[in-house]
């Protein structure tokens, strides 16, 4: 098995100027009076224009809940994808990242694609320039290029398929069966997590997510001796030594589950705490802790929240349907959305096709801890 990394100078696109301009427009928290009257305008907005919210787990928990009252959908970004291409609203309204409204619409390109705020994008997009992407596969033109799905449509205009985490180990499996060799970008974590259960011959970009890549495996074994009975809930762009002490690696439709449907009480969960307004509904009885992404001497013990994510908001997406005239609407070229819409419809075939794929988390042995 070959292991390589293409260590690109710039992949660091969390430089302080990007992640400060996104926590300056991060709303100020709503009173309830303010938020009960923001919610009743945005339910009745997305009636008169027809519209459906799709938001990720990540997002404010009133924009999570907004979504499931009106009718829309909270999910990870493969069913994000899937719930906006086959719904029948023609106004389709993406509380998440740049690379999700995206989607959205190469798969949607008559429906009219909107977002709370077109400034939220990811660091992983970021550190994977089109251009320098494209020169990285042109120069392994042997390679079969995987992208996750964190990525630009114009990146994603470059590979022959587009995974997200639910669904990267199954579909990289049937390739390496094949006999295929891996072009992978962007993640290096989520990519050498991926190349250690398939076995897969992987050539990967140098790229992290700002916030996965700040959990440290020092500070969660600490939390799991406090908490010896609890299960460890890690995804997999995570660093190698969080995955490593997991109990479940999976996407964040695929940890959900693990929490209701396992018989532990207590979970520690090493993902954007974004994720736990679901959780905290789905199981209400059980006590879920952060997974560490700092010491004791730091002023915040665990902070894995997406910047980005956090500028999604109520009154974003009254704006984008009040505003109009393409404000907060998402365009993508035509020649770069059919080439993207073929990778895109390829994991989407594969999923399809293979139905039970993507419902578990990856099965395996994590050293010292048992499947995973």
């Amino acid at each position: 098995m070959t292991t390589a990394l293409f260590d690109y100078t710039e992949q660091d696109a969390s430089g302080a100027t990007c992640i400060a301009h996104a926590w300056a427009k991060v709303p100020v928290p709503l009173s309830p009076t303010q938020r009960d009257a923001l919610k009743q305008r945005a339910r009745d907005l997305l009636a008169q224009h027809r519209a459906v919210l799709v938001a990720h787990y990540y997002v404010d928990g009133d924009l999570q809940d907004l979504a499931m009252e009106t009718g829309g959908c909270v999910s990870d970004s493969l069913e994000m994808a899937r719930f906006g291409r086959d719904h029948a609203a023609q106004t389709l309204i993406v509380a998440g990242v740049r690379f999700m409204g995206e989607s959205a619409k190469i798969l949607s390109p008559h429906k009219r694609v909107l977002m709370p705020d077109l400034d939220a994008t990811c660091s992983l997009d970021l550190g994977c320039p089109a251009d320098s992407f494209a020169a990285f596969c042109d120069a392994h033109p042997d390679r079969t290029v995987v992208v996750y799905a964190n990525t630009s449509a114009a990146v994603k205009a470059r590979a022959d398929w587009m995974v997200t985490s639910s669904c990267a180990l199954p579909i990289v499996r049937h390739l390496h069966e094949q006999g295929q060799k891996i072009l992978w970008a962007p993640d290096r974590h989520l990519g050498s997590y991926v190349q250690r259960q398939s076995g897969a011959d992987m050539l990967m970009w140098n790229g992290a997510c700002i916030v996965h890549d700040e959990f440290r495996g020092i500070e969660l074994e600490l939390l799991r001796r406090e908490h010896p009975n609890a299960k460890v809930l890690v995804h997999p762009e995570s660093p190698r030594n969080v995955v490593e002490q997991a109990d479940v690696v999976g996407s964040t439709a695929q940890l959900l589950r693990a929490v209701t449907e396992l018989d532990a009480q207590e979970f520690i969960v090493a993902t954007d705490n974004g994720m736990f307004h679901r959780m905290r509904q789905a199981a209400p009885h059980k006590k879920l802790f952060e997974a560490p992404t700092a010491g004791n001497s730091a002023t915040c013990k665990s902070c894995a929240h997406c910047p980005w994510m956090a500028m999604n908001a109520l009154q974003g997406v009254i704006d984008c349907l009040e505003q109009g005239q393409g404000q907060g609407e998402v365009f993508v070229d035509e020649p770069v959305r059919v080439k993207a819409e073929g990778c895109i419809n390829r994991m989407l075939d594969f999923v399809a096709a293979n139905p039970n794929a993507t419902r578990q988390p990856a099965q395996g042995l994590v050293p010292g801890i048992g499947a995973a």
